[in-house]
């Protein structure tokens, strides 16, 4: 006799909201894809896509018995991700009752947008301390006059080569305490922080504030998109970027930030303490180097996974979606972390900057890799063969990767496929003989495999390798939107990427930003603290 699963556990908004008041840890997952959860969500609800769980889980959620609370917007995505989490041995996993509308017919507090608490932090930030910002005007006329003035842009390196303000150097975030007393020697020269909305140029610019930094110090207000509004013109490719830190400057700022993490209250720790918390039951601790990526890649701490500090500010959730965890941070210069662990504890997290740290300690090299639940058994085929079916018919291709990775490039051919959405997908494909499943590596494809397999009437194969793999052996990519069998909705479009946004796209962002402060007091759960 087939035995019924268990009915799945119902949290309310009221049980919820007690928790996150009370600073216990909890999970609160969108499983939806990201536009969709960039619509409506509550503040803390961290997206997570159902067709990611396996990708995803083990290094979002390292803690096995951390409760989980799921929510959709009615897809009935929700419970399919708990029964996927209990399957990967989560023991913790509720659903929040009525989803995004029974948290909004609660009086629960519902944000548009994404990374929205960093975004209404740093609202609140320039409520509270009065940041000094400039208008898009002023500075382009101090850049024509001539004046002895600094443009740093404080996102990342990709982000600054898009569009940059003219004479900008990159500085991305969690590195200007230490570069830009280099690049600004003279007090007397005026730092402008721009980023391309808000963000990154409030915090950015109070980072530089709080650290006693001698120059006069302004963001320009509203970033590239105050600067595209008043009708200036943005640079693109550029490549400027800050040098070598002198010694006595680097000693400089590791005092000064040292001055300002102790204020908003850092705790420290030594390489001793990491292993304990690695084992620790019931406590979710995550362990972060704020380094550059090469930096990282170059030597770190065993344990540790990369993300530059700026990017750990403004993306906090990406990492760490559990709301009450710990965040161990790591650098080699006692500067980057802690001033990234300064905004963070004024975020309302525990965090703990590891002090004392040798040379030697930075003993593993090479790029992160994310621990993975073990990959199913699947049939494989290498790029050579799949290039000869595809001269000869009847093999379709999906392509499971993110829909930017699948515009960017793709095998001739394949379907963009949300692996969610399969079963209403694969009616779109002309039938084949033969389904061989694809991403950049073919990981996700190894889960999604099964999943195929019981929609179609054949063989079912996964690239060894993925669209990686097929671009080294020298095959041809085509790019765009070419067969799309699901929407492309993984990707909700910021209104601040690119160049080609409309005005009126801009300024409705820059009016909802406006109006974080209010809607943090309406929600109530924010618990930040600024200093």
């Amino acid at each position: 006799m087939m035995t019924m699963p268990a009915e799945l556990p119902v949290r309310t908004t009221a049980e919820v909201r007690a928790a996150l008041l009370e600073r216990r840890e909890i999970a609160l997952l969108d499983v939806r894809e990201e536009d969709p959860h960039a619509q409506a969500h509550p503040l803390f609800a961290a997206n997570f896509p159902l067709g990611r769980i396996e990708m995803d889980a083990y290094a979002k959620l390292p803690c096995r018995d951390v409760a989980i609370v799921i929510l959709d917007g009615g897809e009935g995505l929700a419970a399919i991700a708990a029964r996927r989490l209990q399957g990967l041995d989560y023991t913790d996993v509720s659903l929040l009752e009525g989803g995004v509308d029974g948290w909004r017919q609660a009086g629960g507090e519902l944000f548009r947008d994404v990374n929205v608490p960093s975004k209404a932090f740093g609202e609140l930030v320039e409520a509270k301390r009065h940041t000094p910002s400039l208008a898009a005007d002023d500075v382009q006329a101090l850049i024509e006059r001539g004046d002895d003035i600094v443009i740093v842009d404080a996102r990342r390196f990709d982000e600054y080569q898009t569009m940059s303000i003219p004479t900008a150097t990159s500085v991305p975030g969690a590195e200007l305490v230490l570069r830009v007393p280099q690049l600004a020697p003279r007090p007397e020269t005026l730092v402008i922080v721009n980023c391309a909305g808000r963000t990154r140029s409030i915090i950015g610019t109070q980072s530089l504030i709080n650290a006693g930094l001698p120059n006069p110090v302004a963001a320009l207000r509203n970033g590239t998109i105050g600067w595209t509004l008043a009708g200036q013109k943005l640079e693109r490719g550029q490549r400027r970027s800050f040098g070598p830190t002198p010694e006595d400057n680097g000693l400089r700022a590791a005092a000064a930030a040292r001055a300002v993490a102790d204020k908003a209250g850092v705790l420290r720790a030594t390489i001793g303490d990491l292993a304990p918390w690695r084992r620790q039951q019931g406590r979710t601790s995550y362990f972060v180097d704020v380094r550059t990526v090469e930096e990282f890649e170059a030597g770190h701490l065993p344990g540790f996974r990369p993300m530059p500090g700026g990017q750990l500010v403004q993306e906090t959730e990406m990492v760490a979606p559990v709301r009450g965890a710990r965040l161990v941070l790591t650098d080699d210069d006692g500067v980057r972390a802690n001033m990234t662990a300064s905004w963070l504890a004024q975020m309302g997290w525990e965090v703990v900057v590891i002090e004392d740290l040798k040379a030697n300690d930075f003993c593993e090299s090479g790029p992160w890799c994310p621990p993975l639940p073990p990959l199913p058994s699947t049939k494989r085929v290498d790029a050579g063969t799949l290039a000869n079916w595809l001269t000869k018919g009847d093999t379709a291709v999906l392509d499971l990767s993110t829909s930017a990775s699948y515009f960017k490039g793709h095998i001739p051919g394949a379907w963009f496929v949300l692996r969610w959405q399969l079963p209403d997908a694969l009616p779109q494909i002309p039938s084949a003989g033969r389904y061989v499943l694809t991403c950049a590596t073919s990981t996700l494809a190894h889960f999604a495999a099964a999943e195929v397999s019981a929609l179609v009437a054949a063989e079912v194969l996964v690239l060894d390798g993925g669209t990686d793999a097929w671009r080294n052996a020298g095959f041809a990519l085509e790019a765009g939107p070419t067969h799309l069998a699901s929407p492309p909705i993984d990707r909700y479009r910021r209104p601040y990427e690119g160049t080609d946004s409309p005005r009126e796209a801009m300024q409705a962002y820059l009016d909802w930003e406006f109006g974080l402060v209010a809607q943090l007091k309406c929600d109530g759960t924010h618990g930040f603290r600024v200093i």
